[in-house]
């Protein structure tokens, strides 16, 4: 055996020095209780395998480490269900589903590649599957023999008729395709066009409702119709006309049935009477109202000649002949403003100012029936001679 390698014998411990050699009492001497220095001893009395009165010579017998008892998993909970085999199939049915509702929407838009999608209609007509032009077209051939047809009106027992395009009326076919030509990516509107579901646009039919007002307040003149306080010129003065009550159409409701009536031709190419409801009527000027003009303006109007001038060579006098042809009235909110005739007020005075020149801010001009509209407004209302003349400013600032 070499010197390098140790035999793990157990040894016999050394004798203990004797009391008073100077020695401590010492159990872990290392070097002298082992062979190979590093490996403690253990202490008599400890667990160990070398145990007291062992024979010295032979060794010990090996006794093998006991090994764990093998741990046996546990049972299985019995709160847990098995998996059930139709859970799967609902899944993959559900995932079926799925893929063929996808399959059908695109269907659905690839046969709706048009402009307007299929099963699109205005009116009753189909103008569905074709480009927004080919809608115009579409719609133009079928309504425009009717858009342009009269309405029949009833006003107090007298019929009239109306004309849709100067009351206003009309069907405005470009904007109806604009409309139209809006895909729909609804899935229920993309999948329902395959099954033959229809999808029906309102018409795009604008109102203008101040000519409509103006033709209905035409339709429903004369006998029994109120009438507005004014003032009128005869022989030379100004006479006072006071309104009176009578009786008129109601004009909300019948704007909104007009409108309806209108959309029923359009739609059918039926022309039918529309009974227009009428009420009571009061005069919007008032009696207090005209008196007021009366003394304000139309009586100093009159009272004596007005005179209006650029300089002296350039002049010309309204009176009572040809004041009656230039003067009028009209209500506005309830009250009375004058209008003056520019076609009348040019006519009398002619080429009084011909050649006269205003210098405006963008360089000269002639004088125009404004002009002398402005001059002749403060000339009226004069009660002096000097008040009586207007004069036109030829160099204003």
């Amino acid at each position: 055996m070499s010197d390098d390698t140790a035999i793990l014998t157990p040894q016999k411990p050394a004798p203990e020095p004797p009391d008073g050699q100077g020695y401590a009492a010492r159990h872990d001497n290392v070097s002298g209780h082992t062979v190979t220095s590093g490996i403690p001893v253990v202490p008599p009395g400890a667990a160990s395998s070398f145990g007291p009165g062992a024979p010295g010579d032979a060794p010990v017998p090996h006794t093998a480490p006991k090994l764990p008892e093998p741990v046996s998993p546990p049972p299985a909970s019995s709160s847990k269900a098995p998996k059930k085999k139709g859970r799967n199939k609902l899944v993959l049915l559900a995932a079926g589903l799925v893929v063929v509702a996808g399959g059908v929407y695109g269907a659905g838009l690839l046969m709706n590649r048009t402009d307007v999608p299929k099963g699109t209609s205005v009116l009753g007509v189909d103008i569905g599957g074709t480009t927004r032009d080919g809608a115009v077209k579409k719609l133009d051939d079928a309504f425009d023999g009717r858009v342009g047809k009269p309405l029949k009106l009833s006003v107090g027992g007298k019929t009239v008729s109306l004309d849709p395009d100067k009351a206003g009326l009309q069907f405005d076919m470009d904007a109806t395709a604009d409309a139209a030509a809006k895909s729909d990516y609804n899935p229920i509107s993309v999948i329902g066009s395959l099954f033959g579901n229809h999808r029906v646009v309102t018409p795009v039919m604008p109102i203008d409702e101040e000519k409509l007002h103006a033709s209905l307040e035409a339709a429903a003149g004369g006998s029994g119709a109120s009438t507005d306080g004014t003032i009128k010129f005869e022989g030379g003065k100004a006479v006072p006309v006071y309104g009176k009550t009578g009786k008129g159409i109601d004009v909300a409701k019948s704007t909104a049935a007009v409108e309806e009536a209108y959309r029923t031709q359009v739609e059918t190419g039926t022309p039918g009477t529309v009974n227009l409801p009428t009420t009571t009527r009061q005069p919007t000027v008032s009696n207090a109202e005209v008196d007021r003009m009366l003394k304000e303006f139309a009586q100093p109007a009159m009272s004596d000649l007005a005179t209006v001038r650029t300089d002296a060579a350039h002049s010309i006098d309204f009176g009572p002949v040809s004041l009656p042809k230039i003067l009028g009235f009209k209500a506005v909110d309830g009250k009375l403003v004058e209008t003056y005739n520019l076609k009348a007020l040019q006519e009398a005075y002619g080429k009084t100012f011909e050649g006269v020149q205003i210098e405006g801010a963008s360089g000269k001009r002639d004088v125009t029936p404004q002009d002398v509209v402005t001059a002749l407004r403060k000339a009226l209302r004069g009660k002096t001679p000097a008040e009586r003349v207007g004069v036109i400013d030829t160099k204003p600032n």
